[in-house]
C-alpha cells in the first residue's frame, strides 16, 4: 500500500481544488452548488479523484474534514437508479452518525432521479426496516449490529454491492464491532470498491485495511485546526468538585454553547443534574439513555434549546454541531486521539474555538504525554472564583415535538405556516426545524411556547390533525 500526505510540496499538492474540475454529473454539481460547496477540502481533493476512478482508498483525517461528501459523491456517481438492489453500504459506529450520513447523502442525491437511501440501525423496529428492504434501496447506511441481523435473517442481500464504506472505522473497533464487521464483509462481493475512513491509524485499523482493501491508497491529511483555531487552556482541579469547576468556568466564560466531556456515565449525569439545579439549560447524553431520549437530546442541543451538553465520548460520537464555542474536558481523555477528537468539535470551519481541560491528581502522566505534542509547555491555571452575580446559561428557545414527519408529507414550510397563521408569532420567533420520518421538531422562543402549542394542537396542518408537546 502506498501513502499520500498533503505536505506543502509540489508532488503532494492536489491537482484539482474545485468540484467542477472533477468528472461529476451535472446533477451532482447542481446539488453541490445548492449546498454552497465550491472548493474542496484537503480530504476531498486528495481522495475524490481516486474514489471516482474506482480505487480502494484509506483516509486518516480528523472530524469535520469533509469526508462524508467525498465518499457520498463516489458512491452516488456509480449508482444504477433503475436497479433497486443495494449498491452501496455505509457502516457507522452509532445510529446518530448513520442518520447524519444518510441525510447528507440524500441532500447530494436530490438532483438525481429516484434515489432511495435507507438507514438500518438499532433503536428502530426491525420489521419496519424489513418492509422497506422488500421495496429495495440504492444506498444503505447503518450500524454493524443491525446490518448483520438483517443479513443473517436473509432480509438483506448484498450480491450487487459496488461500494463498501467504513466510516469512523477506529471507533467501530473500539466499540467491539470486529466480529460484526467480519460477518458483513463475508457477505459482500469479492470485487467491490472499499473506502475506509478513520481519525486514527492504530494496529487494528492496519489489520482491517489489509482484510478489506485491495492495493488501497492511504491518504493521511494533517490535522491543522487544533493548532491554528483552537485555544487550549488547562486548569488545576484542586479541591473543587468537577461540577463546581465546570459551573465556575461557564459563569466566567459565558459561551453561547458548550460540550462537557466526562469519562463515565455516572459522572456525566451527576454534573448535568448539578448544573440544571443551578439554572443552566443543560442536557445529558450517555449510554444509559433510551434511543428516543438520545435523539431528543441531540435535537435540542443542535437547535439551541439546550446550551450545555454533558456527554460521554461514545455517546457523543457522530454528533454534528456546526458551531460550538467551548469544550470542557473533565479530566484527560483515555488517549491522545480521543483528546484531539473532543477538542476538535470547537473551532470548526475556521472559527475560533476554546478547549478547557480540568486536570486532577490522576491526569499528570497523560497531560505530560499531550505536552510532548504541543509547541509550548502546559501551564496549569487556577480556577476562577465562583461569580454568583453572573447569570447561568439559559436557552432562549424550547423544542416542540410534533407527531408527524416526512411520511405524513409534513415539510418545514408547513410548520412555519401553522405557527404564523394568526400573526402572533413571527418568523423571528421560530428557530431551527428538523423533520424526520415520523417526527418533526421546531425550536420556538420560550416566551411564545404556549401559543405555539395551541396553534398546532387546536388546528390543522395540511387538513390533518397533529399533536405537539414541549420537550
Amino acid at each position: 500500500m502506498s501513502e499520500s500526505s498533503p505536505a506543502n510540496t509540489p508532488e503532494t499538492t492536489p491537482t484539482v481544488r474545485h468540484f467542477n474540475e472533477l468528472k461529476l454529473s451535472d446533477a451532482l454539481l447542481s446539488s453541490l452548488n445548492d449546498a454552497g460547496f465550491e472548493q474542496m477540502t484537503d480530504v476531498q481533493a486528495f481522495s475524490l479523484p481516486k474514489i471516482l476512478r474506482g480505487e480502494d482508498v484509506v483516509v486518516q483525517a480528523e472530524t469535520g474534514s469533509g469526508k462524508t461528501v467525498a465518499f457520498a459523491l463516489g458512491l452516488l456517481s456509480k449508482l444504477d437508479t433503475n436497479s433497486f438492489a443495494p449498491q452501496a453500504l455505509v457502516l457507522c459506529p452509532t445510529r446518530e452518525l448513520a442518520e447524519q450520513v444518510a441525510e447528507a447523502i440524500r441532500g447530494l442525491a436530490k438532483s438525481l432521479a429516484n434515489v432511495k437511501v435507507l438507514t438500518l440501525c438499532g433503536g428502530a423496529p426491525s420489521r419496519v426496516q424489513a418492509a422497506s428492504l422488500e421495496h429495495g434501496a440504492h444506498v444503505l447506511v447503518g450500524t454493524p449490529g443491525r446490518v448483520l441481523d438483517h443479513l443473517q435473517a436473509e432480509r438483506l442481500n448484498l450480491a450487487q454491492l459496488q461500494t463498501l464504506v467504513l466510516d469512523e472505522a477506529d471507533r467501530m473497533l473500539e466499540m467491539g464491532f470486529q466480529d460484526e464487521l467480519a460477518g458483513i464483509i463475508a457477505k459482500t462481493p469479492g470485487v467491490r470498491q472499499t473506502l475506509l475512513f478513520s481519525a486514527t491509524y492504530p494496529q487494528g485499523i492496519r489489520q482491517l485495511t489489509k482484510q478489506v482493501c485491495t492495493d488501497a491508497e492511504i491518504i493521511k491529511v494533517a490535522a491543522s485546526k487544533t493548532q491554528t483555531s483552537i485555544q487550549q487552556s488547562f486548569y488545576q482541579l484542586g479541591d473543587a468538585s468537577p461540577a463546581q469547576a465546570v459551573r465556575a468556568l461557564l459563569l466566567e466564560l459565558q459561551p453561547g454553547n458548550c460540550m462537557v466531556f466526562c469519562t463515565t456515565k455516572v459522572e456525566t449525569q451527576s454534573i448535568a443534574d448539578a448544573l440544571k439545579s443551578k439554572g443552566f439549560s443543560t442536557l445529558a447524553l450517555h449510554g444509559d439513555l433510551e434511543q428516543k431520549d438520545r435523539d431528543q437530546t441531540m435535537v435540542q442541543f443542535a437547535n439551541g434549546s439546550g446550551r450545555v451538553l454533558v456527554a460521554t465520548d461514545l455517546a457523543a460520537r457522530g454528533l454534528d454541531i456546526a458551531e460550538l464555542d467551548l469544550v470542557i474536558n473533565v479530566g484527560m481523555a483515555h488517549d491522545l486521539a480521543t483528546h484531539t477528537h473532543r477538542i476538535g468539535r470547537t473551532g470548526r470551519a475556521g472559527a475560533e474555538g476554546l478547549a478547557v481541560t480540568l486536570i486532577g491528581a490522576k491526569d499528570d502522566y497523560k497531560m505530560r504525554m499531550l505536552e510532548d505534542t504541543l509547541s509550548a509547555p502546559i501551564k496549569l491555571l487556577e480556577l476562577p472564583a465562583l461569580n454568583s452575580a453572573a447569570r447561568p446559561l439559559q436557552a432562549e428557545y424550547t423544542t416542540v415535538q410534533i407527531n408527524g414527519g416526512k411520511k405524513h408529507k409534513l415539510r418545514p414550510g408547513d410548520i412555519v405556516g401553522a405557527l404564523t397563521r394568526d400573526k402572533k408569532l413571527s418568523v423571528e420567533d421560530i428557530g431551527k426545524i428538523k423533520v424526520q420520518a415520523q417526527w418533526a421538531y421546531v425550536a420556538v422562543k420560550t416566551s411564545k411556547l404556549n401559543h405555539a402549542l395551541a396553534l398546532i394542537n387546536n388546528d390543522k396542518i395540511k387538513a390533518k390533525r397533529f399533536r405537539a408537546w414541549a420537550l
